[in-house]
């Protein structure tokens, strides 16, 4: 690991350097108030070790980072039931367009466009109350991190709600459909306030690391889902998980990985380790401009792309 902490703090030291830093999302009003110039890298490696550098301690809005933990939560409510109301395509669209919606009537096209988040977090509150939903999401976040200090950002959360008109539309169109089972205040709800969790990169590096694990609690050794299943999901985030820049990551980092409009990426490779990186300016497809650069500097240099070295 001592080789992996060489890396992760250069490549620390070179984003730091770097003037092109993008810019951060400014249609949520509290994530347009955050410092640009931060950066933070974690890497956590199957057997637990830790090599992090520059604001990995820092929490940070997870966004569309938390579609990875509620789907894998509707899975195991749902099972492939959930890939009825669906799909697992790549979008090659904007994360909150409502033109393919409109053409397939309804059937948002993956779990990780906003639509495809929406219809899951639907899934998970069913026969629930939205208030015992969004524990159950902060309490499976907390387990996966093994710590308790993962919380919501009402603040972001509040800020969301009040600007998230083009999540309600989405949410109607579906609801208009059959697509959404419960009251679309209900669903958004919960969709703004698990989308609005506070997590630093080695929290984030650490829940997600039974993705790299075949499925098993880091901790404990458990099963969090079977093997196929964290294999499907990290298919799914190669595939969809940056939004109309899936296949710019993909082909310049090689790694299943999910971005948030916090700035915030996490990368799995598997067998190998959970990477988390958070760099807040964006590129144009709402993806962390540094958090990229980055990570294809990291899976260059230890050889880690999925594709081989």
């Amino acid at each position: 690991m001592t080789d992996i902490q060489r890396v992760v703090e250069e490549i620390a030291e070179e984003m730091r350097a770097r003037p092109d830093r993008g810019e951060v999302a400014t249609y949520i009003p509290e994530l347009a108030r955050v410092d640009v110039r931060q950066f933070g890298l974690a890497v956590i490696d199957t057997e637990g070790n830790v090599a992090a550098a520059g604001d990995c301690d820092v929490p940070f809005s997870i966004q569309s980072v938390s579609k990875v933990f509620t789907l894998t939560l509707a899975l195991g409510k749902a099972g492939d039931r959930l890939w009825k109301k669906v799909g697992r395509e790549p979008s090659g669209s904007a994360f909150n367009s409502i033109v393919q919606l409109e053409y397939e009537k309804g059937i948002p096209r993956n779990p990780f466009i906003n639509a495809g988040a929406i219809a899951v977090t639907d899934t998970i509150l069913s026969g629930h109350q939205p208030r015992e939903a969004l524990g159950e999401i902060v309490r499976f976040m907390r387990f996966l991190a093994d710590d308790q200090n993962v919380h919501i950002d009402e603040a972001v959360a509040a800020s969301e709600q009040r600007t998230g008109f083009r999540n309600a539309a989405l949410a109607n169109y579906m609801k208009a459909y059959g697509v959404l089972e419960n009251p679309v205040d209900f669903t958004l709800g919960v969709y703004f306030h698990h989308c609005a969790i506070a997590m630093n990169c080695r929290q984030l590096a650490m829940a997600g690391r039974f993705l790299a694990q075949r499925g098993k609690h880091p901790v404990t050794g458990l099963s969090v889902v079977p093997p196929e299943r964290a294999r499907r999901i990290n298919a799914v985030m190669l595939t969809c998980g940056h939004y109309d820049g899936s296949g710019e990551f993909a082909y310049r980092v090689g790694l299943p990985g999910k971005s948030g409009v916090g700035g915030g990426i996490l990368a799995i490779a598997p067998g190998k380790a959970s990477i988390a990186v958070w760099a807040p300016g964006l590129d144009a497809a709402g993806n962390s401009h540094l958090g990229r650069i980055a990570l294809e500097a990291l899976t260059r240099r230890l050889g880690w792309s999925i594709f081989g070295a």
